[in-house]
Formats: structure tokens, sequence, C-alpha cells
């Protein structure tokens, strides 16, 4: 029995769960909700305090993982996105999932995963709460961005494909484009993209999302994901390659950067490769241990990569 309840509980990682107790949110994270297609979505959402009203700031949407929510979001991160918001003034929503899965456009998924198999629709969803930020929180609909780990991450990915005329930049991290999304791009979108070599549950060669004979769709490699976003955004340049800094050698990763257009530039995308990094969230919480998830690279922080990416961007 609890050899079943353990190989359960791994089954629900493939999905990239994060199972976190501790809490990072903080006294302005607050918890609102709106009605799209007549469901009740729950989101939580953290505002910098001392802010001029009359100011818009950016929108950063920050999608959880499998088997997650918003506030799990916050504790993967270790709060890096509500101690950037509030220095450099901008807005970060963390949505919740319907049964905390985002219908990112994979097919023939468990029963269990009730998002994609009543097709729900997460695009609309997104679309409305941006549109309802705009309005009651004043954000810059032209400064508006994505990012996400695991399904938020494929979620992530479904939203620059389809909702490109309201989203400036995207940043997936531990996910590629599901293989079963046929969505024709709107328009370019700047993207920033990070996977880990080692990624036990998300394989960065594609295939299935997998834990050990058990199928959760499947997925693009990040190669392929990276050539098709290029093609959507007309970009034609050649790659660059950079190393990040290994500032943590006993992490067991290293990075690497390759680009594709200039800082800021129309088009750009840009993935960073982690060796030896797994199904983790670079600079955040090691939630699981490493024969689990795999290791967690210390050598940037994702979210300080995101955001100094994302603010070049506008639509």
């Amino acid at each position: 029995m609890k050899k079943c309840l353990f190989i359960s509980f791994l089954l629900l990682l493939a999905a990239g769960i994060n199972f976190i107790n501790a809490s990072v949110t903080t006294k302005t994270d607050q918890k609102f909700s709106i009605t799209h297609n007549r469901i009740k979505r729950t989101y939580l959402l953290h505002v910098p305090e001392r802010i001029d009203s009359n100011k818009k700031l950016p929108l950063l949407i920050a999608l959880h993982g499998g088997m997650g929510n918003g506030k799990r979001m916050v504790d993967l991160t270790e709060g890096g996105f509500n101690e950037l918001a509030d220095r450099e003034k901008f807005i970060v929503v963390y949505p919740d999932g319907i049964g905390k899965n985002w219908n990112d456009g994979r097919k023939e998924m468990p029963d269990s995963y009730k998002s994609h198999n009543s097709n729900t629709d997460d695009v609309g969803f997104i679309s409305a709460l941006i549109d309802e930020l705009v309005k009651t929180k004043n954000a810059d609909p032209t400064r508006v961005y994505v990012t996400g780990m695991s399904n938020g991450a494929m979620m992530s990915y479904r939203l620059a494909i389809e909702l490109g005329d309201k989203i400036a930049a995207a940043a997936p991290v531990c996910g590629n484009i599901p293989a079963d999304l046929k969505s024709i791009p709107v328009k370019p979108v700047a993207m920033l993209i990070i996977n880990g070599t080692d990624d036990p549950l998300v394989p960065i060669d594609g295939g299935y999302v997998h834990f050990r004979e058990k199928k959760l769709g499947s997925i693009l490699s990040a190669d392929e994901s990276v050539k098709l976003m290029l093609k959507v955004n007309g970009n034609e340049h050649l790659a660059e390659l950079s190393e990040i800094n290994n500032a943590d050698t006993s992490d067991g990763c290293t990075a690497q950067k390759t680009s594709y257009g200039k800082p800021g530039e129309a088009g750009t995308v840009v993935l960073i490769t982690i060796s030896g990094g797994g199904h983790t969230w670079p600079g955040g919480k090691q939630y699981l241990k490493e024969k689990w998830v795999g290791r967690t690279c210390r050598d940037f922080s994702a979210c300080q990569e995101i955001w100094e990416f994302c603010k070049m961007y506008r639509k």
C-alpha cells in the first residue's frame, strides 16, 4: 500500500508539482476572483506599496506547475518576483488553474487532469484577467509578461502563441511546446526559455512527459520549440553563445545562453540550457530530493533573469 501511494505521489510530479509547505506570501499578497465562462477563477495578487496610483505599472503573470496553485508558485520562487516587484515597481499575479492544472494543449491526459479533459478556456481566463488588472489596478497593457513552471511553462507557450496581441514577452521554465498544440500564432512575442538537461519529468529532447511508464502528453524538444518561436517571430539571427558565470560550483550545474537577436530587439529568442539541471526553478526552492526532481541551479536567479529580460519589451 505504501509503495502504491509513493508511486502515485511521484506520478503527480511528472506534471510539475510544487509540494512546498513554507509560505513566503506577504501582507501585500491578496486573494481575488473573477468569473469567466460562468466559472469562478481565483488569483493571488502582489502590488508594490507606495506607488503613484496614476502611473501604469508592468504586469507579470506567474503560472504554477501541475497540482500547484498561485501560493505554491510564490513559495517555489521563494518570493523572488515579489521582492523584485517591490523594488522595481511592477505587479505580479499568480493565477490558480482549475483542478490545479492548466489546459496547455496536451491530449490523452489522465482523468484527474480536469483542465485538459474539460478543455478549460484558460487562454480566455488569462485574457480576461489581464483586462481586469488593466482596469482595476492600472496595469500597463503594453507591458504584460508571462512566465511559468512545467505545466505553467507549457501554458506560457500557449499564451505566447494564442495571446500574442496582449503579451510582450514570455519566459517558460522546465517546459516545451505541447506537440498537440495546433494554434496559429497571433503576433511575435519575445521569448526567454530555460531548460535543464537532466530534467527527469519533462525531457529537454521532447517526447512524453512521464514518470516511468506513465505518459502525460507529449511535447516538442527545446530546440524545436526555439525554432518554432523563431519562425513565428520572423527572427533570422544566427545564434550567439555565452556562458553564465558558474557562481556556485557545488550545485553540479553550469549554464549556457544561446541568443537569437539583441537585447530589447523585437522577436528576440533566448535559450538558457542548464547542464546538470533538473525539474527545478534556478535560484529557487529545492522542493523535493534531487533523486526525484534533479538538481537546482544556483548560478543565477531565474526570477532576476526573467524580469531583466521581460522589462525590455512592450507591445
